[in-house]
């Protein structure tokens, strides 16, 4: 199984990268640690890093606009080829540009349950109110500060007599094992065909006329109504002994299919059953899937086999 590519960043002791790192090496987990990567080069995180093998980057944003640091960390992402980023106890706020770049593939752990207690101080704010209960949310990073949708909570009770200190121990316990399980579960779902088969679906149903029906036992898509409908898009659920989960989608013939093939092997391959017809299939269960790369697959099948008066109509709204 391939895994998807986590890059840490961090600006401390690396305990979090540390529960990570170490769940990623039991047996199926769905994701690899390839790069802890800090703003502080003395980072004590960067050292555990090393002893275990993992590759790490370190520069100082000190002089630096915060432009010019992100697109130095920016840089470093993009060479160890990473498809999702974990922060673990990074210290600098991320400017818009770097967060959008990163959308829906970069996840941060907070200790407390949000929406409660965005920001700092979590701890003595939760003591302060009489909450029963502190605890840790992981979720996704998105421009506004801890505001990201929600992936996991663990509730910690509160003990009579809890400081600040002795609850926020217990909750780094909590978060030592909620993080691991999200960010496993989050990546692992580019595997899972159920998944794979609603995003497709999502992105074929928005096209005009369309309608979902299952074709020799493929969920398949067609334009052009009940009766005289045509198909445009299949997904292939490692049908005919392929190890693949898989996008079908016309192409113009021959010529272009192997082309395809022939510079992304990884990606593209010749079906079996429909590639006779021109169909080619684009894999679909691998880290780090463009989905509007496959949004276009699924346009340019569409117009392949749509009826004129529909493919006019898009090529009307296309120009306002």
């Amino acid at each position: 199984m391939a895994k998807a590519r986590v890059a840490v960043m961090l600006s401390g002791t690396g305990t979090t990268m540390a529960s990570l790192l170490f769940a990623s090496r039991l047996p199926d987990c769905s994701y690899e640690i390839v790069l802890v990567a800090s703003n502080k080069p003395d980072a004590r995180g960067l050292q555990v890093a090393a002893a275990e093998g993992i590759a790490t980057f370190a520069h100082s944003h000190k002089g630096l606009t915060r432009e010019a640091h992100e697109a130095i960390m920016l840089d470093a992402l993009a060479k160890a080829n990473v498809d999702y980023i974990a922060l673990c106890g990074y210290m600098r706020i991320l400017t818009p540009e770097f967060v959008a770049g990163w959308a829906g593939r970069m996840l941060n752990t907070h200790p407390s349950l949000l929406p409660k207690y965005t920001g700092l101080h979590t701890h003595e704010r939760a003591l302060d109110a009489g909450d029963s209960h502190g605890g840790c949310t992981v979720h996704l990073v998105t421009a506004d500060l801890d505001a990201g949708p929600v992936l996991g909570q663990i509730p910690v009770a509160i003990l009579p007599g809890d400081t600040p200190e002795a609850l926020a121990q217990r909750v780094l316990y909590a978060e030592y094992q909620l993080y691991p399980r999200m960010l496993a579960d989050y990546v692992g779902r580019e595997m899972d065909p159920d998944w794979i088969l609603a995003k497709v679906g999502e992105l074929a149903l928005a096209l005009p006329e369309t309608d979902a029906r299952t074709s020799h036992g493929a969920p398949g898509w067609r334009v052009g109504g009940e009766k005289s409908g045509k198909f445009f898009a299949y997904v292939s659920v490692r049908h005919h002994g392929e190890d693949a989960v898989a996008l079908l989608v016309k192409t113009s013939g021959p010529d272009e299919m192997n082309a395809l093939i022939d510079a992304e092997p990884d990606i593209y391959y010749r079906p079996a059953y429909y590639g006779a017809s021109g169909w080619i299939a684009l894999k679909l269960d691998r880290p780090g899937v463009d989905w509007d790369h496959v949004g276009d697959w699924l346009a340019k099948s569409w117009r392949a086999v749509a009826p004129k008066r529909l493919t006019k109509m898009m090529e009307i709204a296309e120009q306002f």
